[in-house]
C-alpha cells in the first residue's frame, strides 16, 4: 500500500515538471486537485471491507473474511451457497488474538470447539448441535474442568 502511495506522489511530481513551463497558478490548481484525488483514493482504501470469495474443489462454498473497524481480521470461515456456516471458524478480537476455533456442519455446531479467554481454555464438544461436554485448561495444559 505504501508503494502505491510513492508512485502516487512520484506522478505528481511528474505532472508538476512536465507543465513546469505553462502557467504557474494552472500548475497549482493541477496539483491541488491531483493531492485532492490521491487523498481521496487512499481514505477509501483504508475501508476494509468482508471479503466472500468462491472456493471448493468444485466451487461449492464460500470463503468468507470478516473484518473488525479497526481492519484487523474478526473472523475467517466458509459458507455454502445456501448461506449455512460450513467447516472450520476461526475468530479473532480486535487485536488479532485469536478467541475461538470453531467448527459447523450445513449450519450445524459439530465437533470441539476451543475457546480462548486470557489463560484459560475452554474446549466444548458438539452433538446434534448441542453442548455435549465442557473441558476447561489453563494454557499450561493443566485441566481444571471437566464436565
Amino acid at each position: 500500500m505504501l508503494s502505491k502511495h510513492l508512485i502516487n506522489v512520484k506522478y505528481i511530481v511528474y505532472l508538476v515538471y512536465r507543465f513546469k513551463k505553462k502557467n504557474i497558478m494552472k500548475n497549482i490548481i493541477t496539483l491541488l486537485a491531483l493531492v485532492a484525488i490521491v487523498a481521496i483514493g487512499t481514505a477509501q482504501e483504508k475501508n476494509n471491507k468482508d471479503k466472500y470469495v468462491l472456493t471448493g474443489l468444485d466451487g461449492n462454498v464460500v470463503e468468507a473474511t470478516l473484518y473488525h473497524d479497526n481492519g484487523v481480521v474478526a473472523q475467517t470461515g466458509f459458507y455454502t451457497l445456501d448461506n449455512k456456516l460450513q467447516g472450520k471458524w476461526v475468530s479473532y478480537d480486535t487485536n488479532g488474538n485469536k478467541t475461538a476455533i470453531a467448527e459447523y456442519d450445513k449450519g450445524k455446531k459439530v465437533g470441539s470447539w476451543v475457546f480462548f479467554q486470557g489463560e484459560t481454555i475452554r474446549e466444548v464438544t458438539y452433538m446434534n448441535s448441542k453442548i455435549a461436554k465442557v473441558n476447561t485448561f489453563k494454557k499450561d495444559n493443566t485441566q481444571i474442568v471437566s464436565n
